[in-house]
């Protein structure tokens, strides 16, 4: 019998998996695909290689939970810092996200002007760098007494941020850049977005801010594709399963029994890695799927489609583009574009002469409920996507070798899930609703990024430090 069983290999299942192994608990992984990672996985289409979804590697540095979990691991993963974060182009401005406040300064005040600038993004910048330096706040909700004592942890935060924590950010930016135009605007909202997961209405600035303000940290390319980053963290893992899709969980007075349908394992505690407004489908007590009931109208039914290309090109991309828009593209809920470069000396994700490219943006997944014109529609947006892509990067047509898309459907087929983005922390889905990593029902926890604490790298390591210390491992 397993002392743990983790369902999923996403960044929060793996990364407690490789956790616990490290600390000498018996602990099996269980994964659906031949690969690792989830949405931040890495796959193979006609003999060429893609990260599936999350491209970007933030927050490996010294004072950071990533750093932390992975040096309490003894896994030293291989990047490659990447500077500029991003580079944000915008009605013909080219606006490069650089970590250095005073590099990044000098193109943001010719491209987007404004008196109050400096003092804005010197707010940002303190903001960012003082949240990371708070310690000692942590989440529980196993019952009513726990979350109490855990909210009063948060105490310290909230006097600090509390000005920040009870104003939207489209509020507060409006009022603080008074005069700013739809164009700077723009620039904002469509970074708080990509980090966040949620508009600036939706959002506190204090949210917005740390999506603001991540490209002050370290950020980097995670070399060979993000799946190398899964493949060595997991590496010492003993019982690692993949293929497995786990089907069925029972429980049991003092155990769970896990089904794959052809295989019955047996765990003592289980850790889901699964979207918790869909983690009731596993199980058929009334009261596991009880609880679970009460957190699907957290589903906000945001996802995201998806390009991949393989162009063949001298040329020299940065890792990472964000282009923005006048409109709302067609089928979509976003004006930017994320696009996604492989590095030019790895030739593990593209060989040499050529770069792997992932491009994603976000929409709803209701939207592609049609199944008469499901083709049609994916192609429409395909298609222009793929114009913007080639002008405003000026790739031409006969430099593409291989090119297809994915929709929420496809995601869901892969991976078992078409809501991507997690759970973002909004003005309406803050502490104390937002689920813990651990839950009312002895045994079973969570990791990911539809609990605390958020989405992305940091986010998902920071609920992974907060079920450790939840377990007291």
């Amino acid at each position: 019998m397993f002392e743990y069983a983790v369902v999923g290999s996403g960044i929060g299942g793996s990364s407690m998996a490789a956790l616990l192994n490290s600390k000498g608990y018996k602990v099996a992984l269980f994964e659906k695909e031949s690969y690792l990672g989830g949405c931040s996985s890495t796959f193979e289409h006609k003999k060429f290689f893609y990260n599936t979804g999350a491209t970007t590697f933030a927050g490996y540095e010294d004072g950071f939970v990533l750093k932390e979990i992975f040096d309490e691991i003894g896994f030293s993963p291989n990047l490659i810092q990447t500077d500029p974060s991003i580079t944000i182009l915008h009605n013909g401005k080219v606006t490069p996200r650089y970590r250095d406040f005073n590099k990044f300064m000098d193109p943001l005040k010719k491209n987007y002007p404004h008196p109050k600038n400096l003092e804005f993004w010197r707010l940002i910048h303190h903001i960012n760098a003082e949240f990371y330096k708070m310690r000692g706040h942590y989440y529980s909700n196993s019952n009513f007494f726990s979350k109490l004592r855990s909210l009063c942890s948060f105490l310290p935060l909230m006097f600090k941020f509390q000005k920040y924590l009870r104003v939207s950010a489209h509020t507060f930016i409006k009022d603080f850049l008074e005069g700013i135009d739809d164009n700077y605007l723009d620039f904002l909202q469509s970074q708080i977005l990509i980090v966040a997961q949620a508009s600036s209405k939706e959002v506190n600035f204090f949210t917005a801010a740390l999506a603001l303000g991540y490209t002050f940290n370290k950020n980097y390319y995670g070399v060979g594709g993000l799946s190398k980053v899964f493949d060595g963290l997991t590496k010492n893992i003993e019982h690692l399963y993949k293929q497995s899709a786990i089907k069925k969980i029972k429980r049991f007075c003092d155990h769970f029994e896990l089904y794959t349908g052809e295989e019955v394992y047996r765990a003592k505690k289980i850790i889901l890695n699964s979207t918790i407004y869909d983690s009731a489908k596993l199980f058929e007590e009334p009261q596991i799927k009880h609880y679970y009931k009460k957190y699907e109208k957290l589903n906000n039914f945001q996802s995201s489609f998806m390009i991949y290309l393989t162009i063949k090109s001298d040329k020299k991309f940065d890792h990472h583009y964000q282009i923005i828009k006048d409109k709302v593209f067609l089928h979509t809920l976003s004006k930017a574009l994320f696009v996604s470069f492989s590095d030019q000396s790895d030739n593990v994700l593209a060989k040499e002469g050529f770069y792997s490219i992932t491009a994603s943006i976000h929409t709803d997944l209701r939207f592609w409920d049609d199944k008469r014109g499901y083709k049609q529609q994916k192609k429409e947006l395909q298609d222009i996507l793929m114009q913007t892509i080639m002008r405003d990067l000026d790739i031409q047509k006969d430099e593409i070798v291989d090119c297809f898309s994915a929709t929420p459907k496809t995601f869901n087929r892969y991976i078992n899930r078409s809501q991507l983005g997690g759970n973002p922390i909004t003005m309406k889905n803050f502490l104390p609703f937002l689920p813990s990593n651990n839950s009312s029902i002895k045994g079973i926890y969570h990791v990911g990024d539809s609990v605390y604490a958020a989405q992305g790298w940091p986010g998902v390591m920071l609920g992974v430090k907060n079920l450790k210390k939840l377990l007291n491992v």
